[in-house]
């Protein structure tokens, strides 16, 4: 992957700055002159609390690197930390360990985003059953699609809502939360007229992924996915799904089947060389791999728009 500084636009080196310096630093914040205590249950949220707190901050993350959030288990001094921190943010219902732990150990300092992010049912999930079950189940075409950061446009929703949090929760350093919230707000709006314009104009508008994330950012932008495997990525898809997905790949005449950093690529790659097609990473960004661990939310998601824009031959 590119690294991060080419895969910005001007401005970014600003934004940036302000990134790293919530990763560490000795500038006192918060109330008592101590840096306010945030947790965050995965990295499109660490990303927010990093940036719009600024050196005013101590962010801890519960999702590793190399770790697939739907998977992860807690440990005790994670639970401990949950316990401690001020603020919690974590989306309700993604990762059940951390909805556990917020109910049993932070229910004041607990801040979920979902309400924020207006999620919608967008007709996946039918990984969770037997084949045949499926289709008894209507494809689970009620639950609530978590993947929201995947559209700009709600990622901003959710910003405006952590940081009014941290505003809240310190409201000694609200200019400081306000104006770094600010300067991602502007990346963000970018990032946003970046896809509309970059995908406006493409021969296909139907690509296939490991797993049905991209569901809000196809709607967004004018495009169809189709996922291997439902919200859940590791789960494995049915010969029914395959056959399908073999299906919609040959007669919509897609080129490229894709695959994502945490996840084994077996299945996308098998159906890929089934129907004689490439195939291409395209992040999901729930987490940071140990290979993409220097990247960003901002420098992914343009990487995403640029492997959209191959695989659907866009001008």
């Amino acid at each position: 992957m590119r690294s991060c500084t080419r895969a910005v636009v001007a401005g970014v080196a600003a934004l940036a700055a302000i990134t790293l310096a919530g990763c560490g630093g000795s500038s006192a914040g918060g109330s008592g002159g101590d840096k306010l205590d945030v947790v965050t249950s995965f990295y499109p949220l660490e990303f927010i609390a990093r940036t719009v707190g600024g050196d005013a901050v101590n962010v801890t993350t519960l999702t590793a690197p190399g770790v697939e959030p739907h998977d992860l288990e807690l440990t005790p001094k994670q639970v401990g930390e949950i316990a401690q921190a001020k603020v919690v943010v974590y989306e309700k219902s993604l990762q059940p360990a951390v909805d556990e732990a917020v109910e049993q150990n932070a229910k004041e300092t607990g801040f979920d985003v979902a309400p924020a992010a207006e999620l919608e049912a967008t007709g996946a999930n039918f990984e969770e059953h037997e084949e045949g079950e499926a289709e008894a189940a209507g494809h689970s075409d009620e639950a609530l699609d978590p993947h929201f950061w995947l559209d700009p446009v709600r990622y901003t929703k959710v910003v405006n809502a952590i940081t009014d949090k941290l505003v809240a929760a310190d409201s000694a350093n609200a200019d400081g939360y306000k104006a770094r919230a600010k300067t991602l707000l502007d990346e963000v709006g970018k990032l946003d007229s970046e896809f509309r314009t970059g995908l406006a104009n493409c021969k296909l508008k139907t690509f296939v992924t490991s797993h049905e994330a991209f569901a809000y950012l196809a709607k967004r932008y004018g495009l169809t996915m189709v996922g291997i495997a439902g919200f859940t990525p590791d789960a494995e898809p049915t010969p029914t799904r395959i056959k399908e997905v073999q299906e919609i790949v040959k007669a919509q005449h897609v080129t490229t089947i894709f695959s994502e950093e945490l996840v084994s690529p077996k299945v996308a790659e098998t159906i890929a060389k089934d129907v004689g097609v490439k195939t291409a990473v395209l992040s999901p960004i729930e987490g940071l791999s140990d290979a993409n661990s220097q990247e960003t939310y901002l420098s992914l998601m343009r990487e995403n728009l640029q492997e959209l824009r191959k695989a659907n031959s866009c001008t």
